[in-house]
């Protein structure tokens, strides 16, 4: 019989005190259409959460086809618990944090949404007058979703699951909120500053990369990359499917991003097709000048971040533009991975070079490329004679990348203090699906030659 800890017990009791509080929030009626929101824009709003929402079993199946067999189960629940955990703190307390009235531009005051106070039959949000305030709060939550999910592929493969769920919730409350806040309220200090992110380039990949690259200094490396063993992927066509699946997502990540069915929705939907296709081929280019041969992972890599740099850039830059975007950013990520490989930083599975360094370039190309031709209410880059917005965009990617790096590093040690986060050596060398989960990736039989007779036995794949 297995022993049951007070640190097993604990998630369920705050999970039951929420549950049993939620009982005593008065109900209230639903929105009162009368004619002030636009059902075109509330249609495709709605499409787009579910798209954006798909983005995180995409991500799964993306990191879950790249890590070692033994630990393909334990990789693609970490992304999908976020669900889970994000889903309950955005009721509570995390969309309150994160649109709430602004204190100081800093933070959302967390009592003004409390339990989705005013939420269902509330106004619209300023920035999103046509479709009801809880439609926005539902689309900004599959953002809050997928952002922890990202920093899984960092520090796979060693992280216990019940340290990671901690991490999970400390992170959206102390590293997302604070930043989508300063980023995309009207009040918050980057927005008021000038910053321009369309659909997350600081506020999920700059912020995500950061905290890969944390976890991955203070987990230390795993046993196989002190050894310098090559681990080959699990399941290239679950990366594949993931690939798929995050580009189909990321439609409705960027192109939802205009919060309309309008004209900015169709050119950010074209900007981020674009920027992925030239990315996902200039990876797999660069790799053939460098003596490789043309790979599926190549592909579905550079593809990633070409959909990374576009983020921010979607709804700002032109569509062709978004080619040199997509070209460039795959590049600079490759020969980030590449210097990593060189390195004694364990990011597993290339977090912080591909979604970090990824973002970085995508501010950094929307403070070239941005133009007021396709969206009135940005602002002119570098390439229209606006070099000041250029200096906009670095001064805020280089705040939310400290900001993130040492919040998030503070947050990794402090669970390291009460609650390992490391698995032990064997559990480590048995493969986390087991030691975690007491499940497999994948079984099937094996005929073994025995005394002149073949005998079938079950065998792990």
């Amino acid at each position: 019989m297995r022993t049951v800890t007070l640190k097993k017990i604990i998630p369920f009791l705050l999970l039951a005190a929420v549950a049993i509080g939620a009982i005593f929030i008065p109900s209230v009626p639903a929105f009162d259409d009368g004619g002030k929101y636009n059902s075109a824009d509330i249609g495709w709003i709605i499409v787009a959460t579910a798209l954006v929402f798909l983005m995180t079993p995409g991500l799964a199946f993306f990191y879950g086809g790249m890590v070692h067999r033994k630990n393909v189960i334990s990789t693609m629940i970490k992304s999908v618990a976020a669900a889970g955990v994000v889903s309950v703190l955005w009721v509570v307390v995390g969309f309150s944090l994160c649109f709430g009235e602004s204190i100081n531009g800093m933070i959302g005051n967390p009592f003004t949404h409390l339990f989705f106070k005013g939420v269902v039959s509330g106004a619209p949000w300023s920035l999103a007058p046509t479709i009801p305030l809880v439609l926005f709060a539902l689309f900004q939550l599959m953002f809050a979703i997928i952002t922890p999910g990202l920093v899984v592929g960092a520090v796979a493969e060693r992280i216990r699951f019940t340290s990671y769920i901690l991490f999970i919730a400390l992170f959206s409350l102390l590293v997302y909120a604070p930043i989508a806040h300063w980023t995309w309220h009207p009040e918050g200090f980057l927005f008021k500053m000038g910053a321009l992110d369309f659909a997350g380039g600081t506020v999920v990949h700059i912020s995500a990369g950061c905290a890969a690259l944390a976890g991955a200094l203070v987990l230390k490396r795993r046993q196989v990359h002190l050894d310098h063993k090559e681990i080959p992927p699990a399941n290239i066509p679950y990366v594949l499917i993931g690939t798929g699946l995050l580009w189909f997502g990321w439609f409705g990540f960027n192109a939802g991003s205009a919060l309309g069915a309008n004209a900015l929705s169709v050119s950010a939907f074209a900007t981020t097709n674009t920027a992925a296709a030239a990315a996902g081929l200039s990876w797999m280019f660069f790799d053939a000048l460098r003596g490789k041969k043309p790979s599926v992972l190549g592909f579905c890599i550079g593809a990633v971040v070409g959909l990374v740099a576009i983020t921010p850039a979607a709804g700002f830059v032109a569509i062709p533009q978004s080619i040199f975007i997509g070209f460039v950013a795959a590049i600079i990520s490759n020969v980030a991975v590449y210097y990593k490989q060189k390195s004694k930083l364990d990011d597993t599975l290339d977090v912080f070079p591909c979604h970090g360094i990824g973002g970085m370039v995508g501010m950094i190309m929307t403070g070239i490329f941005a133009t007021t031709t396709v969206n009135s209410v940005g602002a002119n880059g570098l390439l229209y004679g606006n070099p000041s917005f250029l200096f906009t965009q670095i001064k805020a990617l280089a705040i939310v990348v400290a900001y993130s790096f040492i919040v998030s590093y503070a947050i990794f040690k402090f669970i390291n203090f009460i609650l390992p986060m490391r698995v032990t050596s064997e559990e480590e060398e048995l493969g986390l699906d087991a030691s975690q989960h007491d499940e497999k990736y994948m079984q099937g039989t094996l005929l073994i030659h025995n005394n002149g007779k073949l005998k079938e036995e079950m065998v792990d794949l």
